[in-house]
């Protein structure tokens, strides 16, 4: 059921930016917060909730932009391929530090280093622009220079089959031998030792994984945007990828991109409608799924299933 509901999600978002062309950077930039927030929600496996993930984001952002600048008329898949890479360059070498602690330790020194490095993006404005960031021109993809409408749109394809793609790659993972450990670390770690099984190692391999798809998001948000600033790896970015992560549930990979539409249509109505009082929606929001859904929207989604089951028999 609920990979149906990825398929019929991946084919309305291609359809709502064919139909209504404003709709495509909101569609883009939500599914990137859905990527982001897949990365936040393979730690939330572990049963560890990272404060800090969007510094991965801006790292992926600055790379792009730096590559940009660097190599005029590079093509926008080298960009996110370099995003992508030195993200997870960034959270192997994070991770062999991070991994060894577990609960609020872990969330905290993420939160720790991601502030440090927002607090030098903003200082540094010679390397990165200040407060006032990188601006990029758009960039050809796949070999073609294309106009803003026509570059628009093949983001979003790129995007939609990325997450469809990342989706999939997620859930194989979590099915994998090493997906399994990882939840092993939540319900009884001391069992997985016991077992010969190096719990470091299965959180770090699961760390930079995590690390790969926030810096991919980070890529997609500066092509779209053609604009890199501090505020993408700023903690409350960060709590907005928990948030969603959350909101979602972890017991599935859609869990991420369920969680990010609720997000933004509850942001987009909120703002609309609810200028002054729109985070307070959101927090309204959170509250009512937890009490509902404790496991999050995919864990409803089950429940309901498992009714449905239990009636049919």
């Amino acid at each position: 059921m609920i990979n149906i509901i990825g398929f019929i999600g991946a084919a309305l978002c291609l359809l709502l930016g064919w139909q209504f062309p404003w709709s495509k950077t909101p569609l883009i930039m939500g599914l990137c917060y859905g990527l982001a927030s897949l990365g936040v929600s393979i730690m939330m496996r572990a049963g560890q909730v990272s404060f800090g993930h969007a510094l991965y984001a801006a790292i992926g952002a600055y790379t792009v932009a730096f590559m940009a600048r660097a190599y005029p008329g590079l093509d926008g898949m080298w960009m996110l391929a370099g995003a992508v890479l030195v993200s997870g360059v960034a959270g192997g070498l994070v991770g062999v530090f991070v991994v060894r602690y577990r609960g609020i330790f872990f969330g905290m020194l993420n939160l720790a280093l991601s502030m440090v490095v927002y607090a030098m993006l903003g200082k540094m404005y010679d390397i990165s622009g200040g407060t006032d960031g990188l601006r990029l021109d758009r960039p050809g993809l796949m070999g073609s220079a294309l106009e803003r409408a026509d570059f628009e749109t093949a983001l979003l394809l790129l995007v939609v089959v990325s997450a469809v793609a990342m989706v999939w790659l997620v859930q194989r993972y979590f099915k994998s031998a090493a997906g399994e450990a990882l939840s092993g670390i939540k319900s009884n770690e001391t069992r997985l030792e016991y077992l010969g099984l190096s719990a470091r190692l299965i959180m770090w391999q699961a760390y930079v994984f995590s690390a790969l798809l926030v810096g991919l998001s980070g890529g997609l948000f500066a092509l779209v945007q053609g604009l890199v600033t501090p505020d993408i790896g700023a903690w409350f970015r960060s709590g907005e990828y928990v948030f969603i992560a959350v909101l979602g549930g972890s017991g599935h990979a859609m869990g991420a991109f369920l969680g990010a539409l609720v997000f933004e249509v509850v942001k987009l109505f909120a703002a609309a409608y609810m200028t002054g009082i729109w985070q307070m929606l959101l927090g309204f929001t959170l509250i009512f799924v937890i009490i509902l859904a404790p496991d999050g929207i995919v864990g409803l989604l089950r429940k309901r299933r498992a009714l449905d089951a239990g009636e049919q028999a």
